[in-house]
This record gives structure tokens, C-alpha cells and sequence, in this order.
């Protein structure tokens, strides 16, 4: 009797911790199934604009409206991209900058459909008007502008599940700008848009690396009353009040406070190319500004994306080459190129 009761005691006790241990287990297991995330934890995907009417991983089309024919066509997405590409950068240039400028392109598209529903006014999705949405020239699309677009199908540039804002430009004297920099931009300053420094300066075409250009004193005194309301007046000066690297923020014209990107827009882009201002002078009545740069510097330089395509031996290992996903991610902070259909 005492060995049968011996036993059962031994029988209790052993069941009694094997019963500990696995419950000891059993609370463990939440914590391992659910552990902590981790910060770098996947991309948000995006998703096509509603309006778009595409299904998941499909191929959109478009319309687009001609303005050269007055008229609305209708196209597949990367047919549109082919001749935006072909207008916008290029067409002999390297693929791998073609491809960048690709990528751009698509994700200018979608974020622009998306946060306009396309050009209403048109009743199109796009616009070939460069005023209304981006440059296109079908005629100008050749085999290397077509496999750059074949290369990067479906491929767009995203921050937190969103299209970002592709902003680019021709060439940004060597530093690229921020979006108040470069554009006065009103809203917050997008955290993917950040100030980098470019190899463009010293590679670009010399003719084009820096401008001088002349405006009449009348001119530059119309253009800053109609962008603040005051007049400066029979001005003797004109001086850079603030700057960024180099780069222009607000001038002083006169006793006349105007913003530099505002001023180069109403005095005409392709006459005032940037903001990078090195010396303004008045004598008479004329006011002549010497820079670089060609465009607001926001974003992706397109001399710079051509550089970055070129192999290192065309660089002569002074700049290191990239393809055109790492161009993307070289101008524009923490995105993720990701593909929407095949």
C-alpha cells in the first residue's frame, strides 16, 4: 500500500511540472508570434487612380488629349510614357537615363491623375500640351528610347503607399533644391525632396553650363509689382536678400522684397534658366543676371541622370555609374520603385 501510494505521489508530481513547463510555454507563444516590427518593414503598395478604371496589375490606358490636333486619343500607358520620354530627355542618350527618366515620367502620370482626375478641362486623363501636364513627341521616339521604356514597365517611384511628387529638371548647376527652394513651394516640404550634390556642373555641355541674360529695368519692375503689389520703382540694385547654396531664395529689388523662383517665371524660364545666381548688375536701364543651372533644381537633374548612366569608363571612375532605379533613389529620399503591372 505505501508503494502503491509512493507512486502515485511520484505520478502527481512529475504531471505537475510537465504541466508547468508547458504552460510556461503556452504564455510564450504570443510574443513569438507577434514580435515586434521592424523599421524597415515593406513599402506600402500603391494603387492605381480610381478614374484609371484598371484592374490590379494591368496596363492602363489613357486619354489623351493632342493639342497640336485638337483632339482626345486614346493609348496605352506605355505608349504615352515613350513619347513623353522621347520629348522630355534626349532620345541618343544612354538608356539607363532614358529608363530614369521613364520611371519619372510614369509616376508624374499617375500622381497627377490622382490628385487632379487627369485634365478635366480636356475631358482627357493627359495633356501632349506642356502648359497642361508634360512635353510628348511620338515622332521622336527611336529603339533606344522604346527599350528604356520596356525596361522599367510598370515601374514608379512611391513614398508611404503614395505616387510622389516626380519633379525634374534639365540641369541644377550642381546641387539639386529643395521644393520651397526651388519651386516656392506653399505646402509642406515633401520628406522624399532633399538637397544633393550633382556631377552635372563640371560635365555638361560647356556652352550650356552657365547663362547671362538682360531684361529691361521696366520689365523687371512689372514682373515684381504684379508678384507682391508694390512697386520698387526707378530701382538702382538689385541684390540677393536670401540664398541656399548658392542657390537664389528672395531678391531685393530696390526697397522691394520678391521671391527668386516667382520673379524667374513671370521674367520667362527659358530666359531667366535658374535661380543659382553669381552676380546681378543694373546700368541704365538694364538688369543683367549671370548664373547656372536650367530649371527650378528640384528633384531629379537630367544632366546629371545622363552622367550617373554613363559606364565608368566614360566616367574615368570619377563618378560612379548607376542604373536607373538607383537614379531614381539618388535624387529622391527613402522611395521605393515599385512595379504595377507587368
Amino acid at each position: 500500500m505505501k508503494r502503491t501510494l509512493k507512486s502515485i505521489f511520484i505520478a502527481v508530481t512529475v504531471f505537475i511540472l510537465v504541466f508547468a513547463m508547458v504552460g510556461c510555454r503556452i504564455l510564450q507563444r504570443p510574443e513569438e508570434a507577434d514580435p515586434v516590427p521592424e523599421s524597415d518593414s515593406p513599402e506600402e503598395q500603391a494603387v492605381l487612380p480610381e478614374v484609371l478604371d484598371a484592374e490590379e496589375g494591368q496596363e492602363p490606358s489613357l486619354e489623351v488629349y493632342l493639342h497640336e490636333e485638337n483632339r482626345v486619343e486614346t493609348m496605352q500607358m506605355e505608349e504615352y510614357i515613350e513619347g513623353v520620354v522621347a520629348a522630355e530627355m534626349r532620345p541618343n542618350w544612354d538608356e539607363e537615363a532614358l529608363a530614369a527618366q521613364a520611371i519619372i515620367a510614369r509616376t508624374f502620370t499617375l500622381q497627377k491623375i490622382e490628385a487632379e482626375g487627369g485634365v478635366q478641362e480636356r475631358n482627357a486623363h493627359a495633356s501632349t500640351d506642356i502648359q497642361e501636364f508634360q512635353a510628348y513627341n511620338r515622332d521622336a521616339v527611336n529603339e533606344q528610347v522604346q527599350a528604356a521604356v520596356e525596361r522599367t514597365r510598370g515601374e514608379v517611384a512611391v513614398y508611404g503607399g503614395q505616387f510622389i511628387r516626380a519633379w525634374f529638371h534639365a540641369y541644377c548647376g550642381g546641387t539639386t533644391a529643395t521644393a520651397k527652394e526651388g519651386l516656392n513651394y506653399a505646402d509642406e516640404e515633401p520628406p522624399y525632396i532633399h538637397r544633393v550634390d550633382c556631377p552635372c556642373y563640371e560635365e555638361i555641355d560647356e556652352e550650356e553650363r552657365e547663362f547671362e541674360v538682360s531684361f529691361s529695368t521696366s520689365q523687371v519692375r512689372n514682373a515684381v509689382q504684379e508678384i507682391t503689389g508694390e512697386d520698387p520703382g526707378q530701382f538702382q540694385s538689385v541684390e540677393i536678400a536670401e540664398e541656399s547654396e548658392g542657390r537664389a531664395i528672395t531678391l531685393n529689388v530696390g526697397d522691394v522684397e520678391v521671391n527668386a523662383s516667382e520673379l524667374r517665371i513671370n521674367l520667362g524660364s527659358t530666359e531667366l534658366r535658374a535661380t543659382v545666381i553669381e552676380d546681378i548688375t543694373v546700368a541704365g536701364n538694364e538688369v543683367t543676371f549671370t548664373g547656372r543651372g536650367y530649371g527650378h533644381g528640384v528633384g531629379m537633374c537630367q544632366w546629371g541622370a545622363f552622367i550617373f548612366a554613363r559606364d565608368d569608363e566614360k566616367n574615368e571612375g570619377e563618378v560612379e555609374d548607376k542604373n536607373a532605379e538607383e537614379i531614381v533613389d539618388y535624387y529622391f529620399k527613402d522611395v521605393s520603385i515599385q512595379k504595377l503591372w507587368d
